[in-house]
C-alpha cells in the first residue's frame, strides 16, 4: 500500500512540474511567434557596417547579435556574431541571411523547423538596418 501511495506522489508532482515547465515554454512561444516586423525602406540604407541584437524573448532562449554591411545602398552582407541558440552550429542562419540579401527585404521565407529561431535572426537584422536608415 505504500508503494502506491509513493507512485502517485511522484507522478502528481511530475505532473505539476511538467505543467509549469510546458507554461514557460509557451510562454517563449507566444513571444516568438508573435514577432513582426516594420516597414523598412530598403531604398534609404547608408552604407556602413551595423550591429544589431535581439535578447531573445522572455527566457533568452532565442537572443543573438548579428553585423549587417551596407554596400552602395544595398545590403551586402549578414554575419552571426553570437547567438544563444544551441542549435546554431549549423547553416540555417546563412539560408535566411542569404534570402535577405538577395531579395533586400525581411518578407523572407523563414527556415522550416525553425520558425521562431528565424525570426528572432530577422528581427536583429531589423535592429541593426534601423541605424543605417537615412
Amino acid at each position: 500500500m505504500p508503494g502506491w501511495i509513493v507512485a502517485l506522489i511522484v507522478m502528481a508532482v511530475l505532473g505539476i512540474g511538467g505543467g509549469i515547465g510546458w507554461s514557460f515554454l509557451a510562454k517563449e512561444h507566444n513571444e516568438a511567434r508573435n514577432l513582426t516586423f516594420g516597414a523598412m525602406d530598403f531604398g534609404n540604407l547608408n552604407d556602413g557596417i551595423y550591429v544589431g541584437e535581439y535578447e531573445g524573448g522572455m527566457y533568452k532562449w532565442r537572443a543573438n547579435k548579428v553585423q549587417v554591411t551596407v554596400s552602395s545602398g544595398k545590403i551586402s552582407d549578414i554575419k552571426l556574431l553570437s547567438s544563444s541558440d544551441p542549435g546554431n552550429k549549423n547553416a540555417q542562419q546563412d539560408v535566411l541571411y542569404d534570402r535577405v540579401i538577395k531579395e533586400q527585404s525581411l518578407q523572407v521565407d523563414v527556415i522550416s523547423g525553425a520558425t521562431l529561431t528565424s525570426k528572432a535572426y530577422l528581427r536583429a537584422v531589423e535592429n541593426a538596418l534601423k541605424q543605417a536608415q537615412k
